[in-house]
């Protein structure tokens, strides 16, 4: 049956996930992340829009609404929470996450056209780059100060999906992929010349 309100449709289908895009903030309420919480362990709240003060709630709200329970990103950064003596570290959904890894491993390969599998490779790499230790922080994206490394990684495995899919047209393929995506990243460095 058709709902009214996002409060009376999590209380209905019972979602695992809410992920917000839609621009208005402060949609996701207590009530929502209260109720998502009631039948969730680990409620994922996602609160993307952009700016923060279009986000969905804020991490302080998620945490703090959810017990400390919520796994919660964020397309805006939100500082720490501190909440039952415990220490969150709000996570950022952010697409240079995924685009410049993606784009390298297609160029690294010369891969002629791209395939919804070098996406999903690119996603996979990146959910290996999370570690328990960010796990236990509340953290769902690796920092972003490991950029570079997660980068590499995100292009290795795009580059050898699309060599595995025959897309590749770049010959003979590199033994080490993540090592040959280091070495095609630009790293601005220069010469001091006094």
């Amino acid at each position: 049956e058709p709902v009214g309100n996002l409060l009376d449709a999590v209380k209905t289908i019972k979602p695992t996930v809410l992920i917000g895009t839609s621009g208005k903030g402060q949609t996701f309420t207590q009530e929502v992340v209260e109720a998502i919480s009631s039948f969730n362990e680990r409620p994922v709240i996602f609160a993307l829009s952009n700016p923060t003060s279009q986000s969905e709630c804020t991490a302080e709200q998620a945490y703090t609404w959810s017990k400390g329970r919520a796994v919660f990103a964020s397309g805006s950064p939100f500082d720490p929470v501190e909440y039952d003596g415990k220490i969150y570290v709000p996570g950022q959904a952010n697409n240079a996450y995924i685009f410049p890894g993606f784009g390298l491993g297609v160029v690294m390969s010369g891969a002629i056209r791209v395939h919804d599998d070098m996406l999903l490779a690119a996603s996979e790499a990146l959910a290996q780059q999370v570690t328990q230790e960010n796990f236990d922080k509340g953290l769902t994206y690796p920092p972003f100060s490991n950029i570079r490394k997660i980068s590499a990684h995100i292009a290795a495995n795009v580059a050898a999906k699309a060599y595995e899919l025959g897309l590749a047209s770049r010959r003979p393929r590199p033994k080490d992929l993540v090592k040959y995506a280091e070495s095609c990243m630009y790293s601005p460095l220069y010469r001091n010349y006094r």
